[in-house]
């Protein structure tokens, strides 16, 4: 099943980072948060993977272009100029890497994909957000609910820290509550092939368009996860996805590291 990741906006609001890079391209530890998505699809057997670029695309074909060709042994022939790859480390992935355009809005960039996916059921999830979600588990809501799309429905994590107060006195004080007040998109998309039939063009916004037809047609399921979610929208944010990473806690962190 292919899996398309949504890799082309500007990240104005993390702009600190993106003034010179691509917001899938800031890093977590020492990879790009887009590797980090894919390590969670990779998980469940996942594999096939679209890329809509925008912009700065170019940083994103040249990070896997490096990684195709950098990981790993080299062996060099000076003389001949050939370059031979000896055991490679890199990761058992297919990367479609598309231009879909800098102004295309989130529906036009699948719109520009529907030749390569009109034809089967396919994933799409935002390049900017972790979580631990079982894929498995939302591929089996999807199909349960016969329904054209299936949106991921999480809880935003609160903004700041929750206190737990018995009587006068605060009990505990949890610096990073994850559950903030009521569902939000959280991306983690399931889509029949119909989809299509709601992308008109570039100018088509998948939050502000074509999800809402979807929902007032009564063909929008909710898989509501209540584990970890978190985007990266904010040098705040990204700082907090950071902290994780090296304190070791890594939530959304479910493949185990190769031997």
């Amino acid at each position: 099943m292919n899996v398309v990741i949504l890799a082309g906006g500007l990240g104005s609001r993390l702009s600190e980072e993106t003034v010179i890079k691509p917001k899938p391209m800031v890093e977590i530890g020492d990879r790009p948060i887009l590797w980090h998505i894919m390590k969670i699809y990779t998980h469940y057997g996942f594999k096939d993977f679209y890329i809509a670029l925008g912009y700065k695309g170019e940083l994103i074909k040249r990070y896997f272009w490096d990684m195709a060709h950098l990981e790993g042994d080299l062996l060099v022939h000076l003389g001949s100029g050939a370059v031979e790859n000896h055991k490679m480390h890199g990761e058992d992935w297919h990367v479609h890497l598309v231009d879909t355009g800098v102004e295309t809005q989130t529906g036009g960039r699948l719109k520009r994909l529907a030749a390569s996916l009109k034809k089967d059921i396919f994933m799409v999830t935002y390049g900017d957000g972790v979580s631990n979600i079982d894929i498995h588990a939302l591929l089996r809501f999807h199909y349960s609910q016969g329904r054209l799309a299936t949106v991921t429905a999480v809880r935003p994590p609160a903004r700041f820290g929750g206190l737990v107060i018995d009587g006068n006195l605060v009990s505990c004080f949890d610096e990073k509550p994850q559950m903030g007040e009521g569902w939000i998109n959280g991306g983690f998309f399931v889509f029949e092939p119909g989809i299509f039939d709601y992308l008109d063009g570039d100018h088509t916004n998948l939050e502000a368009d074509t999800l809402h037809r979807l929902a007032a047609d009564h063909q929008l399921a909710a898989y509501r996860h209540e584990g970890f979610w978190q985007c990266m929208d904010t040098l705040r944010e990204k700082r907090l996805l950071e902290k994780l990473w090296q304190e070791g806690s890594k939530p959304w962190k479910v493949w185990e590291d190769a031997v």
